[in-house]
This record gives C-alpha cells, structure tokens and sequence, in this order.
C-alpha cells in the first residue's frame, strides 16, 4: 500500500527542518571557530551540509522519497503525469508547503540552539545577476543528477550523489549552490553566514524555477522517458508501510 500522505509529509516537513539547521547552524559554527578566514568558513559549511544532506536522505527516503526541495517535487510531478508515477497535484502541494514550514523551522532551531534571537532576518544582500546564474546552474544539474539516478536505476547511490553534488556546488557556483526554494526561505530567517536578505529570495527563487525548466528540458532531451522513474526519486519509497513487516 502507499506510504500515508500525512507521513509522508512529516518526512519532509522533518527532513527539510533538520538541512536548514544543518545549513545555519553550521555556518554559525565555522564563524566561530574560524573567524578570520572565510573560505575555511566555506569549507567547514560545505561539508557539513554535504554530509548532512546524505545522512538525511537515508533517513526519509524510503518514507516520502526525500525532497527537502520544491523544484525537486515539482520536476517529480511534471514528468511523471502521463506515466502517472511520482507525486499527484495534491502530493505536490502538501510536500511544498510542508518543505517550506520546515525550512523556517530548521533556521528557526539553528538560532536558538546557538542562543541567538529565534527570528532574526537576514541583511547579507545576494541580489545580483551572476548570483542568479550560479542558481540555474546549480538548480539544473541538481535536477539531471537526481532524475538521471532513477532513471538508470542508480538511486541506491543518491545519498552520496547529491550530498557530493550540492557540497561541490557550494564551490564552483557563484552563488554557493542554494538550488532549493524552501531552503532559500528559511535561510532569511537568519542573519548569519548562511543568510539571505528577505529582498534577494524572490530573485534566488525565480532563477532556481528558471533551473527548472532548464533540467526538465534537458532530460526530455537526454531521457525521454524519464517520467517513468518518477516513484524513484530521491530513494524509492517502500509500496508498503516500512513498519508493517507481515509481507
């Protein structure tokens, strides 16, 4: 039987929340122990949210697939309507919703864990064009990468993948690879290295809509039938409850 909605929803509403903390909490931690040197601060931040995100999806993959992002649930039920696989309209509305409360929640969590004002919004100004290059960009291989896994039936390896994918992002992208429009909400609700103004979202959020539509495009170039795998991303979810051992 399918995973209840409601359950899935949680997965994602606690996977998201648990990124962004990962996300903001350890920036918080790099510039503090590294306050001199911010590309060590980088570093440090990379690789916890690399590490963190695959931890994370091993976690809730097999209950809700493991989104933590709209675009990714988005491109889930855009390719696979005509198969009909992935998520439903309904399914993509509760995912979003849940990923977007949990986002805030998560910065929300990073701050009072490092005794800072619970809701404190960002003043780091990312509002430029070459940041919002550096999104479509980061956006549109996070969406090749994830759909050409469940596609060649390699999504065993998508914890690895994608935590290697955004944790090198954060490097060659000009925008340290946000890619993820809930998490890019909830990084406004903090201002510390991870922040982003409230006024730069929308931009980071269009330009990661615009990555998008590139990735989408591009797979239905390299991967036709790509819709088919949709039920795969990002790990697969059991067709029974995992709890429910009597199969």
């Amino acid at each position: 039987m399918t995973i209840a909605l409601w359950r899935r929803l949680l997965a994602e509403f606690t996977g998201t929340a648990l990124l962004v903390t990962a996300v903001v909490g350890s920036g918080i931690m790099a510039t503090t122990l590294s306050p001199d040197d911010v590309g060590l601060q980088l570093l440090e931040n990379s690789i916890a949210t690399a590490l963190a995100l695959g931890a994370l999806i091993l976690i809730f993959g097999p209950v809700s697939g493991a989104h933590f992002n709209p675009v990714v649930s988005a491109a889930d039920w855009f390719l696979g309507r005509r198969a009909a696989t992935g998520l439903t309209g309904r399914d993509l509305g509760g995912y979003v919703a849940a990923q977007i409360a949990g986002a805030i929640g998560g910065s929300i969590l990073a701050n009072l864990m490092f005794d800072l004002v619970a809701v404190d919004f960002s003043g780091k100004d990312r509002a430029a064009g070459h940041l919002w290059l550096g999104e479509v960009i980061a956006t549109t291989g996070l969406i090749l990468l994830i759909f050409a896994l469940a596609r060649s039936g390699r999504t065993p390896v998508a914890p690895a993948a994608v935590g290697a994918y955004i944790g090198a992002a954060y490097w060659f992208t000009s925008s340290t690879s946000f890619a993820n429009p809930a998490v890019t909400i909830g990084r406004a609700f903090t201002d510390t290295f991870a922040g982003i103004a409230p006024a730069s979202v929308p931009g980071f959020v269009i330009a990661q809509l615009v990555g998008l539509a590139v990735g989408i495009g591009l797979l239905a170039a390299l991967y036709p039938d790509a819709g088919q795998a949709a039920d795969q991303v990002v790990v697969p979810t059991d067709e029974r409850d995992p709890i429910d051992h009597r199969a």
